[in-house]
């Protein structure tokens, strides 16, 4: 943990998603002086060791909107223009069901 996680880490929210084989975490935290940033955390378990590789990305509010609408855009540019025919939903009712939902 570098020093900046050490001083600014009060975790407000959490939302945790699993993806095959990797988990990504989406945080909420606060500094000392009461401002908020989110972290959005890549973890994916080394075979070779079982010790899990980490990637970290600091996103503060003042880039939320950009950030925010460039996803947005590069994610709508895949599923219309590059795999128009591709049905992103069946993801969604997979793990739906993997977490114990039911459709019926």
């Amino acid at each position: 943990m570098d020093d900046f996680e050490k001083r600014d880490n009060q975790e407000i929210y959490s939302k945790k998603i699993r993806a095959g084989k990797r988990t990504y975490f989406f945080d909420v935290k606060s500094t000392k002086a009461n401002d908020y940033f989110i972290t959005i955390t890549e973890s994916k378990k080394r075979f070779e060791d079982g010790t899990f590789i980490k990637h970290k990305i600091f996103l503060y509010k003042e880039d939320f909107n950009k950030f925010t609408e460039a996803l947005v855009n590069t994610v709508d540019y895949v599923k219309t223009e590059l795999m128009p025919e591709y049905n992103f939903d069946e993801f969604t009712r997979e793990d739906y069901r993997s977490e114990g939902g039911s459709y019926e």
